[in-house]
């Protein structure tokens, strides 16, 4: 495996070190092909949400019959100005704490030639499903906080303990509406389930609204801000390149609730990711002596992905928002150039899929913090 400094102004001439693969870690000397995980083309095809359920009324409290549900869902389908406020009826309202929001223009004009805008609430799960239109003269904490309670009044459903948004243009906006109803607002770019739903909804929903504007770009596009210096409570003291089969990434994700191990997962299923058990799929070991501390710092963050500068040869951490850090840096050759390169495009060949373990040493079996992560494109709303 290879073994870096995290910070290079600490060490005068940090060097590439060997180690023998002997955990249940993959470590990569050198560039090796992985196979590709998902069903299609993963360099062609991106993710697509698998239990998308459209609606148009609240299906709550109301139960009609197969026929007539299918019916409404064909007029849904006929009709892109419908909107939607839809809960699973299998779905028990108090399990649903956590919403995913976002409040923004789209690229549809109203009569009177401006765009309208539009909120788009859903649950990690879907099951949860809202969308409603607004003109460009009613966008404020208000409206945001009226309709949220219309949600929760609507659907039967309580008030979110958090929301989670991607949009740091409308931070003010969905802060102050959050606060004055008691929710943690979450700024945060793990949002997958909604940025993949607004995927889709462009693809179905705006190109077939009679106001679409063709070729118009989005009112409030995503912040890619310059990398920061990475907080000293974040620095560890080695890290590598590494790739797991997905067996063992299954095995670290259900270790998260039994041994109380910090990090996140996804719900790969209704992302539509399929993997074999048998692909190893690329991440990133970090190790350090105070493994637990560190992996406490880094829960308290939305880790959203890691990506390679090959040009500067460090890696970047992307948190919450906009955040950026250097995580860590390496000295630039040849050889690892290469594996760089080759981890990266691991990365792309398992459609974004990737890892992040935080262990007190690069050869053992344990982590203390393990975070599923994808790297995801901005919508292109």
């Amino acid at each position: 495996m290879a073994s870096f400094s995290f910070n290079t102004t600490r060490i005068r001439t940090p060097t590439l070190q060997y180690h023998k693969p002997i955990s249940k870690f993959v470590y990569r000397a050198k560039p090796i092909k992985i196979p590709s995980p998902l069903s299609t083309n993963p360099s062609k095809s991106r993710p697509k949400l698998r239990c998308f359920r459209p609606n148009s009324v609240s299906e709550s409290s109301v139960s009609t019959t197969q026929e007539a549900e299918e019916e409404e869902f064909d007029e849904v389908d006929d009709d892109p100005t419908m909107e939607l406020s839809y809960l699973d009826p299998e779905t028990d309202p108090e399990s649903i704490s956590e919403w995913e929001l976002d409040f923004c223009s789209r690229p549809i004009l109203d009569i009177r030639g401006k765009k309208v805008w539009e909120l788009v609430v859903c649950d990690e799960s879907l099951s949860l499903q809202f969308t409603k239109y607004f003109p460009n003269n009613v966008i404020n904490s208000i409206t945001l906080k009226d309709a949220i309670v219309s949600i929760s009044d609507e659907l039967g459903v309580p008030l979110p303990d958090k929301i989670r948004y991607f949009r740091s243009q409308m931070q003010t906006i969905i802060t102050k509406a959050c606060n004055e109803l008691g929710i943690k607002p979450i700024p945060s770019k793990r949002c997958l389930s909604l940025l993949l739903w607004l995927e889709e909804r462009y693809e179905t929903v705006y190109t077939r609204h009679p106001g679409f504007q063709k070729g118009s770009k989005p009112l409030l596009a995503l912040d890619n801000p310059f990398p920061m210096e990475l907080p000293e409570n974040l620095v560890g003291e080695k890290w590598a390149f590494v790739q797991l089969p997905f067996s063992a990434v299954q095995e670290e994700i259900s270790s998260l609730d039994t041994n109380l191990v910090f990090g996140a997962s996804l719900d790969l299923d209704l992302l539509g990711i399929e993997i074999d058990e048998k692909t190893l799929i690329p991440g990133l070991a970090v190790a350090s002596s105070r493994a637990k501390p560190l992996a406490a710092w880094m829960n308290g963050l939305e880790v959203c992905s890691i990506e390679v500068d090959l040009s500067r040869a460090r890696l970047l951490l992307s948190v919450g928002i906009s955040g950026r850090y250097i995580y860590a840096t390496y000295n630039k050759t040849p050889e690892t150039t290469s594996e760089a390169e080759a981890w990266e495009a691991a990365k792309k060949d398992c459609g974004g899929l990737h890892f992040l373990a935080i262990q007190g040493d690069l050869d053992g079996d344990d982590c203390v913090g393990f975070w599923l992560l994808l790297d995801l494109p901005p919508p292109p709303v």
